[in-house]
């Protein structure tokens, strides 16, 4: 079993004075945070709140890219080339490296949101245009993608990859994870769970049978509304199993060693 794991939220989605999540709260649990850019979620302000918040807390930084989807929260199905899906990971990652370049901070990767990421599942021409663009900005810089083939496929080319897994979602028997359109509270010693089979490298699907995955990072849901307990259960557990939480860039290191 794996003892050194990265720990993920997305959060930073927030709306204006529509508030989602309990971020002041999950931030200091993780040990990186992936920030709404303004297309599914978030907008200026809470942008540079969830900056503020990742800086206090000491929690490495990175972008969330989504789809052009305010209304679905970036959880519908859009078509993009390459092409766009490039752009569009660059354009929203340039609006949080502005928050944090003011605020001192350096992002150090970027995990698309939502249908986004499973465009990056689905469509091998997507996962290499969107790992191309964040290499463009940066060979340090780490593209999050769901740990399985195509992740695996990126980092033989020598991109930066973090490999993840999920401890709040399901998973069907092609070792894929089944996406909420709404998510509802988990229980947080199930999640705390199917973190630790993560650290031996399996993962039980929806059949009942057990699929492999080799992860360096997994992530918790800032929208589901038990987020916080879902957190609190897994380092818990984690303690009680050795498991040292780190962020991304030393898992990477330590890992692929």
């Amino acid at each position: 079993m794996k003892t050194l794991i990265d720990l993920n939220a997305d959060a930073g989605e927030s709306f204006g004075r529509w508030r989602l999540g309990h971020d002041e709260a999950l931030l200091p649990l993780v040990s990186s945070v992936n920030v709404a850019c303004g297309w599914h979620a978030g907008d200026p302000a809470t942008m540079r709140r969830s900056v503020e918040l990742a800086k206090t807390s000491g929690t490495a930084l990175g972008a969330h890219p989504g789809l052009p989807d305010l209304a679905g929260f970036g959880r519908r199905a859009l078509a993009l080339s390459p092409r766009e899906a490039a752009d569009a990971c660059l354009y929203q990652y340039g609006a949080l490296r502005g928050f944090a370049d003011a605020l001192g901070v350096g992002v150090t990767h970027v995990k698309p949101h939502g249908a986004f990421y499973g465009l990056t599942m689905r469509d091998p021409a997507v996962a290499d245009a969107v790992a191309d663009a964040v290499a463009s900005v940066s060979t340090d810089l780490v593209v999050v993608l769901l740990a399985g083939p195509t992740a695996d496929r990126i980092a033989k080319r020598g991109l930066r990859v973090a490999r993840e897994a999920f401890a709040d979602l399901e998973y069907d028997e092609n070792g894929d994870i089944i996406i909420e359109p709404e998510p509802r509270p988990k229980d947080p010693r199930a999640c705390a769970e199917q973190a630790v089979a993560i650290l031996g490298g399996t993962v039980r699907t929806t059949a009942g049978t057990r699929v492999a995955v080799d992860a360096d990072t997994i992530c918790v849901h800032g929208d589901r509304p038990n987020a916080v307990e879902i957190a609190t259960a897994i380092r818990e557990r984690f303690a009680d199993e050795g498991v040292t939480i780190a962020p991304m860039h030393d898992v990477l290191s330590a890992h692929r060693s």
